[in-house]
């Protein structure tokens, strides 16, 4: 007699249940995928990352490292570039903007920063849009990059947010400068440390009402150090209570001048065949002569730049080193990092955070999504059927 196997639905009550029992394990296991890896591998990655520490031999003598004895913890990034209604994809919007808020909220759960500077370019189309756009903007802004009161922030002004030199209009640069309390140049002393914030756009030189306006508060800020350093006489009353004299932190927008990113060296400079391309004053990077004339002016003990959307490191006249940060944003770079500095009047130390790689979340989702779509096939065929005997209409003797 020769058997025939035959496979039959297994109905009724039971086989239902059992059957809406393994989808509702099917969902779970993609939201789990989901927060893995839209939620955890952030806290994963940046748990690898600490606060540097300070060297006491890296100190500079005959500078008092302040009356406070707490450091103050910095937090650098740079060129968010939010999205607007002209470039991306909305799909593209919605991904950059969950990477960049998920990697920024999840750096201030481990690290609390008691500052964070972004260094320009926080929106893409800031030169373009609209007033009732760019209030969008703004809100989109402060909803991404929450920060909690305890926690100041300060922004710096980019090219995408108002436009190169050439194209800056007055209200464009007005419309931003009230937005986020901004000025061509300013500075601020923050335990002991002071910072200055330039515009580097204003910075050509041509005689124009904007780069008037920053070279007379450039003006103004050097003489602020120069009162507190004790070398001027005229003119320090209207800062009220001085500060003692620390050489002050630089941040801009452009990097100071050099030729290319030829010298840069760090795991996240620039493609080869874009490290020997030359640098446009005013276009990748400050003029030599404006360069000149702000470390001549301000003498500052360290740098920091955004702009070409690579990380670098350079040293310029008499040692001063200056950082590049990446670009922020997975859209510009698929390892992006941040910055995190430890600053005293007297001494400083920083270390670089990076952030997932996106081929790696893309990776995550590929093993996961496979394995999650295999064991949904195998768990459905063993639970949906079952084999059962049968004869053959006709048997052979």
């Amino acid at each position: 007699m020769k058997v025939l196997w035959t496979m039959t639905e297994n109905r009724g009550p039971v086989g239902w249940f059992s059957r809406w029992n393994e989808v509702g394990k099917f969902w779970l296991l993609v939201l789990c995928l989901l927060f893995i890896c839209e939620v955890l591998i952030y806290y994963i990655v940046l748990l690898q990352c600490s606060w540097p520490t300070l060297d006491p031999l890296s100190a500079e003598s005959g500078i008092l490292p302040g009356q406070s004895h707490t450091p103050l913890r910095v937090m650098l990034l740079a060129d968010t570039h939010l999205l607007g209604s002209r470039n991306g994809h909305w799909f593209d919007k919605l991904r950059r903007e969950w990477q960049m808020h998920r990697a920024f909220q999840t750096a201030l759960t481990i690290f609390s920063p008691d500052v964070i500077f972004i260094l320009g370019d926080v929106f893409d189309e800031g030169l373009w849009c609209s007033d009732k756009e760019f209030s969008y903007y703004v809100n989109r802004y402060n909803s991404l990059f929450y920060a909690p009161e305890k926690t100041n922030r300060y922004v710096v002004v980019g090219n995408h947010d108002i436009g190169f030199h050439y194209s800056v209009s007055k209200h464009h640069k007005e419309r931003f400068e009230r937005a986020f309390n901004v000025s061509s140049v300013q500075f601020v002393v923050i335990q002991g440390n002071i910072f200055i914030m330039l515009n580097s756009m204003a910075m050509v030189g041509d005689g124009c009402s904007l780069c008037q306006e920053a070279e007379d508060q450039l003006r103004e800020v050097a003489h602020f150090l120069r009162c507190t350093k004790g070398e001027a006489h005229f003119g320090c009353h209207r800062y009220g209570s001085l500060p003692s004299y620390s050489r002050p932190v630089f941040l801009q927008h452009f990097p100071m001048y050099r030729e290319s990113d030829a010298i840069c060296s760090e795991p996240d400079s620039a493609p080869p065949l874009e490290k020997n391309l030359k640098f446009r004053e005013h276009w990748e990077c400050l003029s030599k002569q404006a360069s000149d004339r702000i470390i001549k002016l301000l003498n500052p003990r360290v740098m920091f730049s955004g702009h070409t959307h690579h990380g670098c490191f350079s040293q310029h006249w008499e040692g001063i080193p200056e950082w590049t940060l990446p670009s922020f944003s997975w859209r510009n770079k698929k390892n992006p990092s941040f910055m995190l500095g430890i600053f005293t009047p007297n001494n400083y130390s920083l270390r670089k955070c990076y952030m997932p790689v996106e081929n790696t979340v893309f990776m995550l989702y590929f093993v996961g999504g496979s394995l999650i779509i295999l064991w949904f096939i195998m768990k459905g065929r063993k639970r949906w059927f079952c084999l059962v005997p049968g004869r053959t209409l006709k048997e052979k003797r």
